[in-house]
């Protein structure tokens, strides 16, 4: 018996996660019955074509398999199976797969996926509860459990600056900007700063943040402490983030004038001062690094 027809295929497919209320849910793509007679699901993704770019061809294939325009991460799993026979197109072959498995996402409003391919490989997109996956109440190929368990969140470490900008004895404020929609928390405040681009020296980006979210020209003065957050959770952008935000607390002035917002289209929509008993009363709804600022300051202005 002679051997069998070598057939090798190139494929790339995407873990997409999404938390709703709470609940994070992976989407899938549907075998159509063609493929298996049985219902059963998979990433979606797909073949590359010759001289295809793998990324280029996840993006194509997702959008066809779910219509939903994603975004798809720099790094990848591969896994390789060979099934020394096994039936393709109605022929016994000696086939031999590989898949490359990256981390991709869409945007939180993105709309309900629909395939749009027409006599493709795959019926039906939906996103299911990962816990239904992992624990195959969901029916899924192999490669399924495999990816979704060497998969994590992308692990995240921003260094940002903040300024901590004081006036007034009789009734003092604080200068405070508020997160817009673009924001991971939109509508509370915060201290005016932000992200520290690579080269760049803590205090000029600080000057740089506040001329943006506040439009007042800013002298940066001592570092009054380092303030950090850790958590997971989904991104503005849809990615389900290991985040970790490293803050460096400085003392600042800041010009004359009332604050405006210079940048457009930020993570900024407003600028204000705002009373301490305001703060302290719930009045402002703040966060976290805003209080321990605040705390930090007093503590050290009273010398306690």
């Amino acid at each position: 018996m002679g051997s069998l027809p070598r057939r090798q295929r190139v494929a790339a497919y995407a873990v997409m996660l999404r938390d709703r209320d709470g609940q994070v849910e992976v989407l899938l793509s549907r075998l159509a019955p063609r493929v298996s007679r049985s219902e059963i699901w998979t990433l979606p993704g797909g073949g590359l074509d010759h001289g295809e770019d793998p990324r280029a061809a996840l993006i194509r294939e997702i959008r066809e398999e779910t219509g939903l325009d994603a975004t798809v991460g720099e790094t990848a799993h591969v896994y390789s199976a060979h099934l020394p026979r096994t039936s393709r197109n109605g022929q016994l072959v000696d086939a031999h797969a590989i898949r490359i498995v990256y981390d991709g996402w869409v945007s939180p409003d993105a709309p309900d996926p629909r395939v749009l391919e027409v006599d493709g490989s795959t019926v039906e997109a939906a996103w299911k509860l990962l816990a239904d996956v992992m624990s195959g109440e969901v029916p899924t190929v192999a490669m399924v459990g495999e990816a979704l368990a060497e998969h994590g969140p992308i692990r995240l470490q921003r260094v940002a600056a903040y300024a901590v900008i004081r006036r007034g004895d009789d009734r003092p404020e604080v200068l405070l900007t508020r997160l817009s929609a673009r924001a991971a928390h939109p509508g509370r405040w915060t201290l005016p700063g932000g992200g520290i681009t690579h080269g760049e020296r803590p205090t000029d980006a600080l000057a740089r943040e506040v001329a943006e979210e506040c439009g007042l020209t800013c002298e940066v003065g001592d570092l009054l402490d380092v303030h950090d957050t850790h958590f997971s959770g989904q991104a503005p952008s849809g990615r389900i983030e290991d985040y970790h935000g490293v803050h460096l607390l400085f003392a600042a002035t800041v010009s004359a004038g009332e604050p405006r917002v210079a940048e457009v289209d930020g993570t900024t929509d407003a600028a204000a001062w705002v009373t301490l008993d305001d703060i302290a009363s719930g009045g402002v709804d703040v966060l976290d690094v805003v209080t321990h600022a605040l705390a930090f300051d007093s503590d050290r202005a009273t010398g306690a």
